[in-house]
């Protein structure tokens, strides 16, 4: 493996300052905190002075400290199917077994932020939904929410009126937690530090064009905090700036994140969070880079729009891969092969993930047939490590690696 980047030093600092700040706001009676999915409206929420929190990069943090599983039965135990979303089941039962993720950057920190208000959207799923209703109810606190439409083939003007007046009608309710109303100013502020970030955020993501890759997917999963827990926050576009500056030094050098690089494959899905490492060394020892990803290019919101700041928005959470139908993922997959040259697609079955695995009803063999890459399919989960087996996935990657080598049997 190549040596780590620079800026994961400053990565951690980054982060540790935002969940200190989310521990501080909570203990605060002048500030508010607001809960938001991932990719919910949060630039609104900055706009109206929320300090915001996103649980999913919680229940994220607690499948990289492969302490999701065992708290997953504890919301077994409390009616959530174990079948359903494990971000959703380990955060949950985290929260019941009173811990939290937040407490390993920073160990002052023994909760997670009181919400005053909880914000979702479902352009990812209904779990987000039923996720944030276990909080409302256990806090007392309001839910508000967009109901989003999925399975989109064209991101209609009426489709992105459409969210964008959900969106509108989230202000009234807000303003009256927030004790302020909404400065439109603010909210244009908010929005173009989000685009600078997205826009940054893709440039680094883009590097990994070049042979050989300067960093890799799993790369991509660390560095991608910034734009998950500060969208609308100016120091994300500062991060990327600095981390672009140095991947481009690794381009100039022709130094790559996994030296002696001779396959190239695209990953397809949600990360294997208590894996990611393992993953990482296990692709590198075959000399084989995953320099792409649909999951981290889902922060990228090239529609983000400080002058039509509620279109740019919905449109935004409209045009999102997971919300969209097949024929068009798979036009997205083959256009994405094709800008990072791989020789191949692996694509994550997350068990309790349903809606962003796409390997089940037979996209890899269209791929396969439209561009003549070959996939394979690795059975695991996001979070629940019952569902993944390492001496599976071990034999399935070394012999897909193989097939693909120069001289191999693809």
């Amino acid at each position: 493996m190549a040596p780590a980047l620079k800026a994961v030093a400053a990565l951690g600092d980054l982060m540790a300052a935002c969940f200190r700040d989310l521990d501080a706001a909570a203990r605060d009676p002048a500030r508010k905190v607001a809960w938001c999915t991932s990719v919910g409206p949060a630039e609104l929420l900055r706009a109206l002075g929320f300090a915001v929190y996103f649980p999913e990069n919680h229940a994220a943090m607690l499948g990289a400290s492969r302490r999701a599983t065992g708290f997953i039965p504890r919301a077994n135990a409390a009616g959530y199917s174990p079948e359903i979303c494990s971000y959703l089941t380990s955060d949950i039962g985290a929260w019941l077994s009173g811990h939290t993720a937040l407490s390993k950057p920073c160990p002052e920190i023994d909760a997670v932020p009181r919400p005053d208000v909880l914000v979702y959207s479902t352009n990812q799923c209904r779990d987000v939904a039923d996720w944030f209703a276990f909080y409302a109810r256990a806090y007392g606190v309001p839910l508000l929410g967009v109901a989003s439409p999925r399975g989109v083939e064209d991101v209609t003007r009426d489709l992105v009126d459409g969210v964008a007046a959900q969106m509108r009608a989230l202000v009234p309710p807000l303003e009256a937690v927030a004790g302020m109303s909404l400065d439109p100013d603010r909210l244009r502020a908010a929005i173009a530090a989000s685009r600078e970030a997205s826009d940054l955020w893709r440039e680094v993501l883009r590097t990994a064009a070049h042979r050989p890759a300067p960093l890799t997917f799993f790369d991509g999963c660390i560095h991608m905090g910034p734009a998950v827990v500060l969208r609308g926050d100016p120091r994300a576009g500062a991060y990327y700036r600095d981390l672009l500056d140095e991947l481009r030094g690794r381009v100039a050098a022709g130094a790559g994140a996994v030296p002696g690089e001779r396959v190239r494959l695209y990953w397809e899905g949600m990360p294997v969070w208590g894996r990611l490492r393992d993953l990482s060394e296990r692709f590198a020892s075959l000399g084989a880079s995953v320099v792409a990803s649909t999951y981290c290019s889902s922060w990228v919101f090239d529609a983000l729009d400080p002058d039509d700041p509620f279109g740019g928005m919905a449109r935004a959470s409209l045009e999102l891969f997971i919300t969209r139908t097949d024929p068009v993922k798979e036009r997205i997959l083959a256009d994405e092969a094709r800008r990072f040259g791989v020789d191949g697609l692996v694509f994550h079955d997350a068990r309790t993930c349903p809606n962003n695995t796409n390997s089940r009803y037979g996209m890899p063999g269209r791929l396969e047939a439209a561009t003549g890459l070959p996939a394979v399919v690795l059975p695991g989960d996001l979070n629940d490590l019952r569902m993944f087996s390492d001496d599976t996935s071990r034999l399935a990657i070394e012999a897909f690696v193989e097939q693909l080598r120069p001289g191999g049997t693809a």
